[in-house]
């Protein structure tokens, strides 16, 4: 445990110290040098025009992301049929000349920005680190002659050295920062189990089915739709899914509450700003599009999300693109989207409060969670994770719940759902001394309010009348009898009770059964 503490210490420091260094040296920084070398490569080679492209290295797309009027927007060149494709491919240096009465794909990028390529001088970006190509830059059309010279592509040469540090510098301290936040989270599941799988309860049948469609489309980038009341625990699901994602678990997980977002500041909060765009916007700052590259964008009760809002925010999913407030660069997401509400949505379209078409387009498939009062076999199990989560936090030793406190449970309704289970839970631990059982007595009104009449007398009338001791009594005879007759087996004795294992491994804690079936005392 210590080790683990150390590493944990460790990693943070390491997080920290990488995050300082990637704010020092940011985004914003690695795009003012990508211009300052559009800006000063024409002069020097007597150029019309610099463009400078970067290989994407998960897709090998070939992206044009800094040049000469190319107004902001990011053009994607082939690997096959295009000048750029060729140097990059082949890592060797590529001159073309009479190229204004050719087709291919310099024809298409100059009818994108309004110009007219003669000839051209393209030279691959060498990796520092490998024998391949980051990139290349492709300088437009010589002013003083009818094509670049040997001396133009020995200067480039020179040049390119340098965008080679820059852009690998900043590729590799995005994928160290990203490398150290999924350790620093897998080190944290490692450290408190109750990160991991026992936060997740699927006793019923309608949660198991659940469960295992989560499993199966969580590696898949499909979007997801989660609806249910409040606090069946759509959240829970969402970061599930996401969990289940492969290598983009590492990714970030960004939760939005469409709810909470006041609608004037809507747009600013999933586009983001720049400096100046408003008043108090005193820095530039991504928005939540942006924060989620890579991982999971949630939106939570996106039934709230304003109309006015809406048309924008389709496009921006919809094309996978947007700009900042105040800005003019277009920025590319890379996100899965889930989705959830308390909302009816096909009636919010209806009404006319939801737009139809961001409606289909938010999801492929839909999930719905039953109700807590549709699923009371999760009732105890819940009740039990939550004691041990809340009581390491708290840093208590309640003895466990009383017969009378289930049998309690079992009969509300819960209309806040596990949410107002957990609240219950947390509120009995706060209250409950150390070593003692957890009772009713400490329950809120809410719950008190919907105890049968008679069920706080019969704790104290003979044992026979007890209907909550005859049924602890009741479950630990069939326990008992059912462990005998499977010789122990935990998994066949849940076969004969017709109950799942972790149910009896819940009721084996709660009753304090020993495998061999006899109550333990004390």
């Amino acid at each position: 445990m210590h080790r683990s503490t150390e590493i944990n210490q460790r990693l943070e420091t390491l997080k920290s110290l990488l995050e300082r260094i990637h704010r020092a040296w940011g985004p914003d920084d690695f795009e003012a040098l990508m211009r300052f070398f559009v800006d000063i490569l024409p002069p020097l080679t007597q150029a019309e025009r610099c463009s400078v492209f970067i290989v994407d290295s998960g897709s090998e797309r070939i992206w044009l992301k800094f040049g000469t009027g190319l107004k902001e927007k990011a053009i994607i060149a082939p690997m096959r049929g295009s000048v750029v494709g060729e140097a990059i491919s082949t890592g060797r240096t590529v001159m073309r000349l009479g190229l204004e009465s050719r087709e291919g794909f310099h024809a298409i990028a100059d009818r994108q920005t309004d110009y007219t390529t003669r000839n051209l001088l393209c030279v691959p970006i060498m990796s520092l680190a490998g024998n391949y190509a980051i990139g290349a830059v492709e300088l437009l059309n010589k002013q003083d002659g009818p094509g670049f010279s040997p001396a133009d592509e020995t200067l480039l040469h020179q040049l390119v050295k340098y965008l080679a540090l820059s852009i690998e510098h900043n590729a590799v301290t995005e994928e160290i920062v990203e490398i150290t936040r999924g350790m620093h989270a897998e080190m944290a599941r490692a450290a408190n189990p109750l990160l991991g799988e026992e936060r997740y309860v699927a006793e019923s049948p309608a949660m198991r089915r659940i469960f295992a469609l989560v499993n199966q489309i969580g590696p898949l980038p499909v979007n997801v739709f989660v609806s249910g009341e409040s606090g069946t625990g759509k959240e829970v699901i969402a970061r599930l899914i996401h969990e289940r994602g492969g290598a983009a678990r590492t990714r970030p997980f960004v939760a939005v509450n469409c709810s909470a977002i006041p609608e004037n500041l809507m747009e600013s909060e999933f586009f983001g700003h720049e400096k100046g765009a408003f008043t108090g916007a005193t820095a530039s700052r991504m928005g939540r599009f942006e924060e989620a590259a890579g991982g999971t964008l949630f939106l939570d009760e996106i039934g709230d999300m304003p109309v006015s809002i809406q048309p924008r925010f389709l496009r921006a999913i919809q094309e996978m693109e947007g700009v900042r407030l105040g800005g003019s660069k277009v920025h590319r997401y890379d996100f899965r989207l889930i989705s959830a509400s308390g909302k009816d949505l096909r009636e919010e379209v209806r009404g006319g409060r939801f737009r139809e078409d961001l409606f289909f387009r938010l999801f492929s498939i839909d999930i719905h969670l039953p109700p807590l009062r549709e699923r009371r076999e999760e009732i105890l199990p819940l009740m039990l994770l939550f004691l041990d989560q809340v009581s390491t936090r708290f840093k208590k030793r309640p003895r466990g719940f009383s017969p009378e406190l289930v049998a309690l449970f079992e009969s509300h309704p819960w209309p806040g759902n596990v949410r107002q289970l957990e609240h219950e839970v947390e509120r009995l631990v706060a209250l409950t001394p150390d070593g003692e059982w957890i009772t009713p007595a400490h329950c809120s009104s809410a719950l008190l309010e919907t105890r049968p009449a008679t069920s706080g007398a019969c704790t104290r009338v003979a044992d026979t009348l007890s209907l909550p001791e005859q049924r602890k009594r009741l479950e630990i005879d069939l326990i008992a009898q059912a462990l005998r007759q499977a010789g122990g087996n935990k998994a066949r004795a849940a076969e004969l009770l017709e109950i799942t294992r972790q149910s009896l491994h819940n009721k084996l804690r709660l009753y304090r059964i020993d495998e061999g079936g006899e109550p333990f005392h004390g």
